[in-house]
């Protein structure tokens, strides 16, 4: 069946979310964006926050971010509806002194960030993307455009290596930016540049690599969708859409959750680890004149949706998946179980998600790792370890997860947003 329109345009405006959101600094920032522009207001944690039921307020800190809807009932014990997700992706980040070079080649000096598949970010164009400090303190943006390729050594040269690559993570990923001698070239004058900034001011900086590639729907019937980052700037996207569509609340705070640092813990200040959601949640509650029992009583009445993505059975190694419990891009957004609880996912929170499925008129799948291959883990445990809440884990079945570019199914991106808007209401 052909893909629908509006899943189509759903695809076609994550392909411009993913673009403007190279770094989780600058996908802080478009999410900021596309709330302000659905006329949400944005607040400082140094300022008091307003005691306003019927309020759409947000607040960033880093690269995390945090949105909510308070219903004009909204009481002190009003539950929460929290729709969580990731900013950050896998990538090569930029190290202190980061201008090298080798027999004429300027090069940039990068370490491994998170569990990257190394060999996808070979021959692509690179642009380094993220935040720059500058000496009073100013936090500015910045992203270059194609700027690095790391280039593969040719088989010419290398006669085995279609008999398993490995890269030496030291030396041999080492992009390529130009040509000349390191000693006269600057490459964060580069990144400087692309800010509008003097790069003798910039005392501190946090930059990744990303693909520049935009995102593309293809295949028949255009099923699929391609892009860098859909880990989890897809879910990112599904939650600021759901949340800036929001006709009218329901009984519930409905509340976007996007942290920084997933792929390497979460434990940051603008991690899922960290204090960002529970002092967000405080906050929220003061302001509706909440004492402590009332703070956990509404605790008790809320839930956590985290949403990441997870693994398609995949054709040419279905070995490495679940022989029976085989979830496919285009059947559905999928429900994460996992018996040693990698993943929140429970019987009660099993029954809430096939609910929202029902009432956003969504199929869902299910999916299980294979007993040999342990599965990774997300948000949802840290925010009920941390919260107490009520967790459920669930997310869109992808192929070439952690690669510089990886593949969803396009109605399966569509369905995501559609149950997200009836998690926040129903």
């Amino acid at each position: 069946m052909p893909a629908s329109p509006a899943a189509l345009a759903h695809a076609h405006d994550l392909a411009d979310f993913v673009t403007a959101s190279p770094s989780s600094f600058h996908a802080a920032a478009e999410v900021a964006r596309r709330l302000e522009d659905s006329g949400f207001t944005r607040l400082d944690e140094s300022d008091p926050w307003p005691a306003q039921p019927g309020g759409r307020f947000f607040v960033v800190r880093d690269g995390a971010a945090i949105a909510w809807v308070v219903p004009p009932a909204a009481t002190a014990t009003t539950g929460v509806r929290i729709f969580g997700a990731h900013t950050d992706s896998p990538a090569l980040k930029l190290k202190p002194q980061p201008t090298t070079g080798s027999k004429g080649w300027l090069q940039a000096a990068v370490e491994i960030y998170g569990g990257p598949l190394l060999n996808s970010w070979l021959d692509r164009e690179l642009t380094l993307a993220g935040r720059l400090v500058l000496d009073d303190g100013a936090q500015v943006l910045a992203s270059t455009g194609p700027l690095l390729r790391l280039p593969q050594l040719a088989i010419h040269l290398d006669r085995g290596v279609n008999d398993g690559l490995a890269l030496n993570k030291q030396v041999q990923t080492q992009p390529v930016w130009g040509l000349g001698e390191a000693e006269s070239a600057d490459i964060l004058g580069e990144l400087a540049a692309s800010a509008g900034v003097d790069a003798a001011r910039i005392r501190g900086y946090d930059i990744v690599t990303a693909d520049t590639a935009h995102g593309q729907v293809f295949g028949k019937d255009d099923a699929f969708f391609a892009a860098g980052r859909l880990d989890d700037l897809a879910s990112v996207h599904a939650g600021v859409v759901a949340l800036t569509t929001l006709a009218e609340p329901g009984a519930h705070i409905a509340m976007l959750a996007v942290f920084d640092h997933e792929e390497v813990g979460s434990a940051t200040r603008s991690g899922a680890a960290g204090p960002f959601l529970a002092d967000v949640l405080e906050r929220v509650r003061l302001a509706l004149g909440a004492d402590r029992e009332q703070q956990l009583r509404a605790l008790a009445a809320s839930w956590c949706a985290s949403s990441d993505v997870g693994h398609s059975v995949h054709p040419n190694y279905v070995d490495k998946h679940d022989p029976v419990v085989q979830p496919v891009l285009g059947s559905g957004p999928i429900l994460k179980i996992n018996a040693n609880q990698r993943y929140a996912t429970d019987a009660a929170g099993a029954a809430a998600w096939h609910a929202w499925c029902d009432a956003a008129g969504v199929t869902s799948q299910e999916f299980v790792s294979n007993n040999t291959v342990p599965c990774g883990s997300t948000i949802g445990p840290i925010t009920a370890t941390r919260l107490g809440i009520r967790t459920v884990d669930v997310g869109i079945p992808i192929l070439s997860m952690h690669s510089a570019r990886e593949l969803a199914g396009v109605a399966d991106l569509h369905a995501l947003t559609r149950v997200a808007a009836s998690f926040f209401t129903a």
